[in-house]
């Protein structure tokens, strides 16, 4: 397993639970739920590093 399919994990498998294809459309659905992910990692972890 490379380092890539790690980081893209959570968008496979957000796409593969709602039945859409991860590689369709250039990959931008699963980009779109890893921002989404991380985004709430991040913040959720800054949130309580500052907290």
């Amino acid at each position: 397993m490379k380092i890539a399919d790690v980081i893209l994990w959570p968008g496979t498998k957000m796409c593969e639970r709602l039945g859409v294809d991860p590689t369709s459309d250039a990959g931008l659905i699963r980009s779109m739920f890893n921002m989404i992910f991380y985004l709430v990692v991040i913040l959720g972890g800054m949130w309580a590093f500052m907290g």
